[in-house]
């Protein structure tokens, strides 16, 4: 059995991408600290005085499969897909390595297409339907806590 990637760092790493993403989108965001299991990131809009939970979700390989979420505790779950290679390159030499993906889901599109038999919480790539369509759709916080577009 292959041993399994410890990728702590990565995970990590996908989180302050997208409180980066965020803020470059003029949504104040913060990290929240703290162990809360339904969500990693706080945005914010302190003239509605609303704010949305976000939950960051990362794969690591750049032709992922789907995802594992067991608390929806949030109002958005985002999923960074890091990109960074193949288990194994292709024989054109391409080792898969491009830029990360993000995709801007609201929890109640996740809800929608998890499957309730499946009790580890895996959402299947298949099952995840015009996902493109959230692809960068860091409007879709901001409409939420009814932020003004920049």
């Amino acid at each position: 059995m292959a041993q399994r990637r410890d990728t702590k760092l990565e995970s990590e790493g996908a989180e302050f991408l997208v409180l980066g993403h965020l803020l470059l989108n003029q949504i104040p965001t913060f990290k929240a600290y703290s162990n809360f299991p339904g969500y990693d990131l706080i945005a914010t809009n302190a003239e509605s005085n609303t704010s949305a939970r976000v939950q960051v979700k990362s794969r690591w390989q750049t032709n992922w499969d789907g995802f594992i979420i067991k608390n929806f505790d949030c109002d958005f779950v985002v999923l960074v897909t890091l990109n960074r290679g193949y288990p194994k390159p292709k024989k054109s030499g391409d080792l898969g390595i491009r830029d990360p993906d993000f995709y801007v889901m609201p929890v109640e599109y996740v809800l929608d297409v998890r499957d309730p038999k499946n009790n580890w919480g895996k959402i299947v790539k298949s099952r995840l339907k015009e996902i493109q369509r959230f692809q960068d759709r860091w409007d879709l916080i901001g409409d939420f806590l009814g932020a003004s577009s920049p």
